[in-house]
């Protein structure tokens, strides 16, 4: 499974989908002339795309809620763990709101993030990536 990784300031970005077939058959349509390709699935409820590494994900919201109010996430490239803690740390010291504490994720391998809602309500997070 590929990898979400990058060198600049985000790490990839999240559209949401209502029907996650309909939404992988008009991406694989409209990105195709692009270069940007269907990578594969994400987990049960996304599909990854990018030229040579995953940058977009497209997938049904994990909390349930409608796309429109919740599918877009930013995610933001961290060098370490301790990144992503101070970013967890300093949004909610800043007015954020928690959408999942800094920790490991289960779905790749040495995955670490952490998840925000902004005070106006948008989803950020930051990503990085650990030694097995």
């Amino acid at each position: 499974m590929p990898v979400i990784s990058g060198d600049g300031v985000f790490s990839h970005t999240t559209l949401g989908a209502n029907d996650l077939p309909i939404s992988t058959a008009f991406y694989d349509a409209v990105l195709a002339p692009l270069g940007v390709n269907n990578l594969g699935p994400f987990g049960d409820s996304a599909v990854l795309y990018g030229k040579d590494k995953p940058a977009l994900l497209v997938l049904c919201p994990g909390n349930g809620e409608a796309p429109s109010s919740n599918g877009v996430t930013i995610g933001f490239a961290a060098a370490t763990t301790d990144e992503v803690d101070a970013f967890h740390a300093a949004g909610l010291a800043a007015g954020g709101t928690n959408e999942g504490a800094a920790g490991p994720r289960g779905h790749l391998p040495g995955a670490y993030a952490a998840y925000l809602r902004d005070p106006a309500g948008n989803k950020v997070c930051a990503y990085t990536f650990t030694a097995q």
